[in-house]
């Protein structure tokens, strides 16, 4: 799959999207990278490390998020797509579900479009997506969990991702699939979800997974934000275990030396 000015293997390798959030109130590092200087340097360190992909979000989506205006994503998005477009090169992935915003970053520079609401949430994004021949990566998500078969209810909802997908010309070869970990689920539904990821292989394409610092996490070892790396680890090594395209991660070096060790193992 072209992201960018780079081609990516669909199998047979993990890579890693490392997280630049703009925001002042995301549930990791709210605030810490919102400042140009702070966010440079932050893309540095993440691509000396080994990120493949940089992921830049403009709005928060913990629970309970403050839903943003479209003016007020594209001001606070556009400058870092730019900025790290002029001094870096890596592929860029947008962090919305606005066609507003899709639009503005993919005209700034951004090379895919990364959708927690699967197409669902705004009907123009797929046509966005679609006329800008981009690549994108398309989450499971529902307002409640309300499961009657959780696997196969979330493969059902993916395929209904799909089908928009489709409908609005977005080619297969541009398509990746995310589980959704921590959006619309229990606790014991992100478990299942890491746990049978595999499952997502049914549908016939990539998938990346994004579990970095979340509560799944918090809650199995009753630990705070800063102190989830080694679970974040162990996930990761999961998304190797049943071969995930991407991992979408906060602690790129850790993650990039997990997935390295582990890859070495498969090798043997």
């Amino acid at each position: 799959m072209k992201i960018g000015n780079r081609e990516f293997a669909t199998s047979g390798h993990t890579y890693v999207m490392g997280i630049l959030n703009v925001t002042p109130d995301s549930f990791s590092d709210g605030g810490k990278w919102n400042d140009r200087d702070a966010a440079r340097a932050h893309t540095a360190q993440m691509l000396e490390e080994g990120a493949d992909i940089i992921d830049i979000g403009g709005e928060s989506t913990r629970p309970g998020y403050t839903l943003l205006s479209d003016e007020e994503e594209i001001a606070r998005v556009v400058p870092m797509i730019e900025m790290v477009k002029k001094e870096f090169d890596v592929p860029i992935s947008i962090d919305t579900y606005k066609s507003r915003v899709a639009k503005a970053a993919l005209e700034a520079g951004a090379d895919l479009v990364n959708d927690i609401w699967g197409l669902k949430y705004d009907p123009k994004l797929a046509g966005v997506i679609a006329a800008a021949e981009a690549p994108c990566c398309l989450m499971h998500n529902r307002r409640e969990p309300d499961y009657q078969d959780f696997i196969p209810d979330m493969l059902n909802d993916l395929r209904e991702t799909i089908r928009l997908a489709k409908a609005a010309g977005i080619a297969d070869d541009k398509i990746i699939l995310d589980p959704g970990v921590g959006f619309g689920k229990t606790y014991e539904h992100n478990l299942t979800a890491i746990n049978h990821l595999e499952e997502l292989h049914k549908l016939g394409y990539p998938i990346l997974l994004g579990t970095s610092r979340k509560s799944v996490i918090a809650k199995t070892l009753d630990l705070p934000v800063d102190e989830r790396v080694e679970g974040t680890l162990v996930t990761t090594v999961f998304g190797v275990l049943k071969q995930s395209m991407f991992v979408r991660v906060h602690d790129v070096k850790e993650n990039v030396r997990a997935i390295k060790m582990t890859e070495g193992l498969l090798r043997g």
